[in-house]
């Protein structure tokens, strides 16, 4: 089980730091449109590949900070039970939910995802404008990537579950408050 939890501690650190490194996009998202819109009423110029560009940060920042959400409890959950249940309660839930649920969507999505991917990787496919960004495969690869990171942050979940319920870690809320 030890080594479990250093499998566990890698995929958070790894999460973490890919979170904490791609939270900046939004900050470039937000000076790239004001450039747009400043260029565009201001100036009179526009520029397509400055447009979708934030399309393309937006993409990424969502895509790739998806572990990064998991790990911290920041996905969307309807927790009337939850909230109030007990520290085994909420183990059982968050192994049953990745187990049952999380993992299986992930499948599905990287195995309906990869010849979208290698369809769009083998024509190098670019942007349908001729002054756009000509990586849309390489926006389309993230896809891939969200779904790793989504699926090592689920197996770090199960593996801080099981440990919970083993009584060899304290959940993440009571070791937070007793900090």
């Amino acid at each position: 089980m030890n080594k479990l939890w250093h499998l566990a501690t890698l995929i958070d650190s790894l999460n973490e730091t890919i979170g904490r490194a791609v939270a900046w996009l939004a900050l470039l998202m937000v000076l790239t449109q004001f450039v747009v819109v400043l260029m565009r009423y201001v100036f009179g110029v526009g520029s397509v590949w400055a447009q979708e560009s934030i399309v393309y940060m937006h993409g990424t920042m969502f895509m790739l900070a998806a572990g990064y959400t998991l790990l911290h409890n920041g996905h969307v959950r309807v927790d009337v039970i939850y909230r109030a249940a007990s520290p085994a309660f909420k183990a059982w839930v968050d192994l049953l939910g990745t187990v049952f649920l999380l993992l299986p969507v992930c499948f599905l999505i990287f195995y309906v995802g990869l010849p979208y991917v290698e369809s769009s990787w083998s024509s190098f496919e670019g942007s349908r404008e001729t002054s756009g960004i000509q990586g849309v495969y390489l926006l389309k690869s993230v896809i891939l990537v969200f779904v790793v990171l989504l699926a090592l942050q689920g197996l770090s979940t199960i593996i801080h579950a099981l440990r919970v319920l083993a009584g060899q870690e304290k959940p993440v809320e009571e070791a937070a408050t007793i900090l």
